[in-house]
């Protein structure tokens, strides 16, 4: 019970920390603001919803984490299993190109070393944000795939809410102020999530 209630209070402490970082960027705009808060945004990001995830995956278990709570999986399924499978290739494909794109067209990393650069090829002409969407299609995959019921709701009601909040709200902000007018630009020209074809 105790991993729950660590997830609990991750994913409390990444949601609390979107909506005071982003109250606080508002009342102090500025690149040099923009880029602090977006460190410490990271950093509650993987310790609040990645870190939690991971330890689910380890202990107790996906599988196992339905009964913890005291609810009945999703019955075993073919079904399941290839839809877990068919949402996890390219949710992996977008996780990898968009990180590769980051680090060579960006000069940056997807967490504490920020990009200089918009990146806007590739993927990136598609939708701009195609490493959250690749999470949340990966994320799903291994609920699916494990029949939880939980760790899938909690991905579709908990993590994913969260993390496009913190899109929306806080990140948004960040890149306007960190890049300015190319950033206005290429959010008219570019879809936020759903890729356009």
């Amino acid at each position: 019970m105790f991993v729950l209630y660590l997830g609990l209070v991750g994913f409390l402490a990444f949601t609390i920390g979107v909506v005071i970082l982003g109250f606080w960027l508002r009342r102090n705009p500025s690149k040099d603001n923009a880029e602090k808060s977006s460190r410490v945004m990271h950093f509650l990001f993987f310790a609040g919803l990645v870190a939690p995830a991971v330890i689910f995956l380890v202990y107790p278990g996906l599988n196992q984490l339905d009964g913890l709570v005291g609810i009945i999986s999703f019955p075993s399924s073919s079904i399941l299993l290839i839809s877990g499978v068919l949402l996890a290739f390219p949710g992996l494909y977008l996780l990898g190109t968009s990180s590769k794109l980051l680090r060579s067209k960006g000069n940056g990393a997807n967490t504490f070393r920020l990009t200089d650069r918009i990146v806007q090829t590739n993927i990136y002409e598609r939708t701009r944000n195609p490493m959250s969407l690749g999470y949340y299609l990966w994320a799903l995959s291994l609920g699916l795939i494990s029949s939880s019921k939980f760790f899938t709701f909690v991905v579709l009601l908990g993590f994913i809410p969260a993390h496009l909040f913190l899109l929306k709200y806080f990140e948004e902000l960040e890149l306007e102020l960190r890049f300015g007018e190319a950033y206005k630009q290429y959010k008219q020209k570019v879809p936020f999530l759903i890729p356009k074809l």
